[in-house]
């Protein structure tokens, strides 16, 4: 046994996420599951000449297949048959966190049960005799301190130890439920070994019960059998179930739940002793300021205010690092590329387009730190639980704010994220209006035009950028339910989760795992982008510019020429850089008018008339057409079209106040890429999570939304005599 499979499984808030961060680091693979798009992660680690590879499952309370998430959990579990679960358990509240543990050790597969949190189950007074508690169960346990990475060793160790066990024929304690029970389960694994039933990757006396249970997964699956064997083995389920109706007057599942509840009650007596001391809940103690009914939003908006002050603050000084380091590397290439089409390209599009953006990237660090923060202390929970008031004017409830918030980081796991909630029609209200919550890919747009513009007050702009895309998201909501989406208000029920000090390394983790996306752009859509840009805005090339240009630089060149004949002194110096500026006005007039000329200039007139109300130059208008690939694509599309050769945002500065672009002008632009549609991925998105027509209805309602919030910010500029 040189390869070992090790699922982890648990509730969500258990700190699964952060013990697997801690087992495989940054030897992480993110994908998908196969024909779904619930987040999937894979680990492989070397240990004592063993390959592991580590599973995360997705967090899930049971396993009854109703969310995707405990439908991919059951099924890995059940088809892949990993060598061993180790079940990640809150210790904090271990009479909860037991019911999944229970149907997890039902699936037949080895099991290690880990005590997470024992530090805080400690300081609640709880004391859990693990030893006691694995005699009972036959199966190993474990305590363990996930952020502090205390007990991983020991946990690979005592994994690797059960599956060997396992394989050598060790099985653990079954959940035992009362006589009548057991003997409806035993009728039913009789009826399926009598028909010789194929079920290798089902445990028999898991199928008994969750065909006791009315699963509708596995009774689906035995009557498209359609044999004979599969109609009797229903047949008796069938009848089971009307026993326990009759003689427990209630429905077999809730009887089971019952059931299950009540041999983990006998289980928590035995092993939980509750010390006499009261002990203060720090996190109670938190929650009566950070989730206070007059305290708790301002403290909200303070947090949200000192992220993007944060971001734009302390990512100015690793952008200019960036930016002098773009700035060298075009300088080298200009200098050792001879002249032609091919430098032109690197230089004029590659070098313009990807450098006007990588420089962005401190900012999306810091911001997706800011973020992973709020996830890990848990404060992320609470932000539901205080827009729970102003989601209800929306007719949603504060769990639909999750995926908005999901949002500020990119918005097609954000739409994917609205499948937690159970009506169909909040989750195609919470999709609608998700789209107007500010991502990721719009901040480079932000730091650019506010940096600009806006100088100190850039963070505050930004700030209030992303406060007018969540108040745009309400108000849209609150008209689509008045009027598309009628319905009644879905009651709010939702764990708030301790607060915890997040792990350093944790944190560093979540944000290289999210900002890996923005610079997989780079040499992905980034890049191609610039290059088609640079191609549209290149050709076809208008000799008769050429010539004007080459025709009015001759006699200043001769005139340069002359001065430098002349001996060296201030006043040739003085005499020099004049001659110099006089040539950079030309060739900046040429490059204007070949631009103009160029297959994109045509095409950037023809969208005049739809950007000239809101203050938008064609060039801009354009950056904005492309942007519908992705955002980040508008500011590569910026530095190509005004001519930024080295792609440093300096040069970018410049050239936006050379073109004549004014900060109304900037803001307009700005507020028009916060609400139009995020990117061709996110209608593809809301295509697939809702239906073609929600799809082009969210495209043209978003732009429309953007072109007159952009007119009335610009034209009522002009009237109060702003920019």
């Amino acid at each position: 046994m040189n390869q070992l499979t090790i699922a982890l499984a648990g509730n969500p808030n258990c700190g699964k996420t952060t013990i697997f961060n801690n087992l495989t680091g940054a030897r992480q693979k993110v994908g998908n599951w196969p024909g779904v798009t619930v987040e999937k992660k894979e680990g492989v680690v070397k240990h004592k000449g063993l390959d592991l590879k580590f599973v995360d499952l997705p967090g899930t309370y049971s396993l009854t297949p109703f969310s995707l998430e405990e439908i991919v959990a059951r099924d890995f579990i059940l088809n892949e048959k990993p060598d061993v679960v180790v079940n990640i358990i809150d210790a904090a509240n271990l009479e909860r966190s037991l019911y999944l543990a229970m149907q997890i050790m039902e699936l037949d597969r080895p099991v290690v049960f880990v005590l997470n949190m024992a530090d805080l189950a400690k300081s609640k007074g709880l004391s859990i005799n693990a030893a006691k508690l694995s005699t009972l169960l036959n199966l190993p346990v474990i305590f363990t301190v996930g952020n502090r990475d205390q007990g991983t060793n020991l946990l690979v160790e005592t994994a690797i130890k059960e599956a060997q066990a396992a394989s050598g024929g060790k099985s653990g304690r079954k959940v035992t439920y009362n006589r009548e029970i057991e003997t409806l389960i035993r009728e039913i694994e009789a009826a399926m070994d009598r028909g010789g039933l194929d079920l290798d990757n089902w445990p028999g006396r898991w199928t008994a019960i969750k065909l006791l249970e009315n699963d509708g997964v596995v009774k689906g699956n035995l009557a498209a059998m359609a044999t004979q064997a599969a109609r009797e083995v229903l047949d008796v389920a069938k009848r089971g179930r009307a026993q326990i109706e009759e003689r427990f007057q209630d429905d077999p599942e809730i009887v089971l739940t019952d059931e299950r509840y009540g041999f983990i009650a006998g289980i928590v007596r035995a092993v939980v002793t509750v010390s006499a001391r009261k002990r203060a809940d720090i996190s109670r103690s938190i929650d009566r300021v950070l989730t206070n009914r007059f305290l708790g939003f301002p403290i909200f908006i303070f947090f949200i205010w000192a992220m993007f002050q944060m971001t734009f603050s302390l990512g100015v000084y690793p952008m200019e690092w960036i930016d002098s380091g773009v700035g060298l590397f075009s300088y080298l290439l200009d200098s050792f590329l001879p002249s032609g089409l091919f430098r032109d390209l690197v230089l004029n599009g590659i070098v313009a387009g990807i450098g006007s953006v990588i420089v962005f990237l401190p900012n999306i660090l810091i911001l997706f730190f800011c973020i992973a923060l709020f996830e890990d202390t848990g404060y992320m929970a609470r932000t539901a639980f205080l827009m729970d008031r102003i989601m209800h004017t929306v007719g949603l409830h504060g769990k639909s704010f999750i995926p908005m918030l999901m949002g500020f980081g990119c918005s097609v796991p954000a739409i994917m994220a609205t499948r937690a909630l159970e009506n169909r029609k909040d989750r195609i209200l919470t999709i609608l209006i998700t789209p107007f919550m500010s991502c990721s890919a719009r901040l480079p747009v932000y730091i650019v035009l506010a940096g600009s513009f806006f100088a100190q007050r850039a963070g505050t702009v930004i700030f209030g950028l992303y406060a007018t895309g969540i108040v745009v998201a309400i108000v849209s909501g609150r008209l689509f339910r008045s009027t598309l989406l009628k319905g009644e208000d879905a009651p709010f029920v939702m764990e708030l989760p301790p607060y915890r000090v997040p792990m350093f390394k944790s944190l560093m983790i979540h944000m290289w795992d999210r900002s890996k996306m923005f610079l997989r752009k780079m040499g992905g859509v980034i890049l191609v982008g610039s290059i088609i840009i640079w191609a549209l805005s290149t050709f076809p090339r208008d000799q008769a510019v050429v010539d004007q240009y080459i025709r009015a630089a001759a006699p200043v060149t001769l005139e340069r020429s002359q001065i430098m004949a002349q001996p060296e002194t201030q006043a040739r110096k003085d005499l020099v850089q004049a001659v110099d500026s006089r040539l950079e006005t030309l060739e900046k007039q040429r490059d204007k008018a070949l631009v103009e000329n160029s297959l994109i200039g045509r095409f950037g007139r023809m969208l005049a008339p739809v950007f000239s109300p809101i203050g938008i130059d064609w060039r801009a208008g354009v950056a904005l057409v492309t942007g519908l690939v992705a955002k980040e694509v508008v500011v590569s599309t910026m530095g190509v079209l005004y001519g930024v050769g080295d792609g440093q945002t300096d040069a970018l500065d410049h050239a936006l106040h050379a073109s004549g672009m004014t900060s109304l002008s900037a803001l307009s632009i700005m507020v028009f890429v916060l609400l139009y549609v995020p990117c061709i991925a996110t209608v593809s998105a809301i295509w697939k999570e809702t239906s073609g027509g929600w799809a082009c209805f969210s495209l043209f309602y978003t732009t429309s939304v953007a072109w007159s919030f952009s007119f009335l910010v610009y034209q009522g500029g002009k009237l109060l005599g702003f920019g």
